[in-house]
């Protein structure tokens, strides 16, 4: 029997980092012919991760233009990979989670009769404009996909809910953990081995910190729904924050996004305590979430990724498509008002016991074997095994 064809398609940074360990899996089983099409809808960032993870592509789109609208980059996704996959004709595509190369690639697909996989399907806020425009290419990929590969048993509730059939959902924790966790000593399949209490930021700004003395903060913020007042807000609290607080610095990896940099100048360009760099690259930010005392985000994965390494998270968004880990006490949403943040931000500060207890607690998504589970599965159903293997349980 010819090996089984399977496309894996992302454009983003998390999407690249979410599917690593999948793709590993995939180029490593001799059963399978792994094809990567990247449409880069994140040039810079999605490049850093790929040379990191060591990802060979196969076809790259190269669709990211200047100021681009969800629009344009839909356009260029749909008819880019139209041919890509008129030229491949693949078995299976895997998409990941909820951007629009997501959305787009699964309908590109769709057009051409081509069974689609959804990695880290089934998280729903339920308010089509929060996160927005990621809930609906989430909601839109489900009802697209033929194989839903949740991370948690709620996300499997969420499709159940929309009539999903049960056959075609396998809960297999979170592949972020996988690429976070697992302990093989190569940098693709452990960032845990590049977790390390010495580690040397090639960033100054990083290396000056005195991470043992003081209480860093990692912020990130950088969501479309959150641009204008409510960054402002968060912002605002932040500061006040520093000031109340003489033992604590901020470390603010900022967004390409221009929109996001002028409203962080505005707040911290005179704040000595607040240091503004550009975005990291994998490596490194996953040292700095190691080092750092807690973190401030409006970010899904580092939702998942702080809690693996003790760290308590608040969430500066008013919805969650992540409520799991606030259920087991590691993550507390704030939203993006001002008396929250602040109030939370300095408990978390100012309080041993209450910080012990968030940063204890388990986290919920993962046990570092999620691509393992996502491969096993794809074999099982294409009768390549006998057994598809036990799905994820906390």
């Amino acid at each position: 029997m010819s090996k089984l064809k399977v496309m894996t398609v992302f454009g983003t940074r998390p999407e690249a980092i979410k599917m690593a360990p999948v793709v590993k899996k995939l180029n490593n089983n001799d059963q399978i012919d792994c094809i990567v099409t990247v449409t880069a809808q994140h040039r810079e960032m999605l490049d850093q991760v790929l040379e990191l993870f060591q990802i060979s592509t196969n076809y790259d789109l190269d669709i990211m233009k200047d100021r681009q609208t969800l629009g344009g980059v839909t356009r260029r996704v749909l008819s880019g990979l139209e041919n890509v996959l008129k030229n491949e004709e693949p078995d299976l595509i895997l998409v990941h989670g909820d951007t629009t190369t997501t959305f787009v690639a699964s309908l590109a697909a769709f057009y051409q009769q081509i069974k689609i996989g959804h990695v880290e399907a089934g998280l729903r806020t339920q308010n089509k404009y929060l996160p927005f425009p990621e809930e609906m290419n989430r909601q839109l990929t489900g009802r697209l996909a033929d194989f839903n590969f949740v991370p948690t048993s709620l996300a499997k509730e969420n499709l159940l809910k929309e009539n999903v059939d049960e056959q075609k959902i396998f809960v297999t924790g979170n592949t972020v953990i996988d690429a976070l966790l697992d302990t093989v000593n190569t940098v693709i399949d452990a960032l845990l081995d590049t977790v390390k209490e010495d580690y040397h930021f090639d960033n100054q700004i990083l290396d000056n910190l005195d991470f043992a003395r003081k209480k860093i903060i990692l912020l990130t913020a950088h969501r479309r729904e959150n641009l204008g007042q409510n960054m402002e807000s968060i912002f605002s609290a932040v500061n006040e924050v520093i000031k109340e607080s003489k033992n604590t610095e901020i470390v603010f990896p900022v967004h390409l996004n221009p929109a996001v940099w002028e409203i962080a100048a505005k707040y911290f360009s005179e704040n000595k305590k607040v240091h503004l760099i550009e975005p990291l690259d994998y490596e490194p930010f996953a040292n700095l979430m190691n080092l750092s005392h807690l973190v401030l985000t409006d970010s899904g994965g580092i939702q998942e990724e702080a809690p693996s390494l003790g760290k308590p998270v608040l969430v500066l968004r008013d919805t969650t498509e992540r409520p799991e880990a606030i259920k087991m006490g590691t993550v507390k949403k704030v939203g993006t008002d001002y008396s929250k943040i602040k109030e939370q931000t300095l408990k978390l500060l100012n309080d041993d016991e209450y910080y012990r207890q968030m940063s204890n607690a388990v986290n919920p998504y993962s046990d570092g074997a999620a691509a393992e589970r996502i491969l096993n599965k794809i074999l099982f159903d294409y009768e390549l095994i006998n057994e598809s293997g036990e799905e994820f349980k906390l």
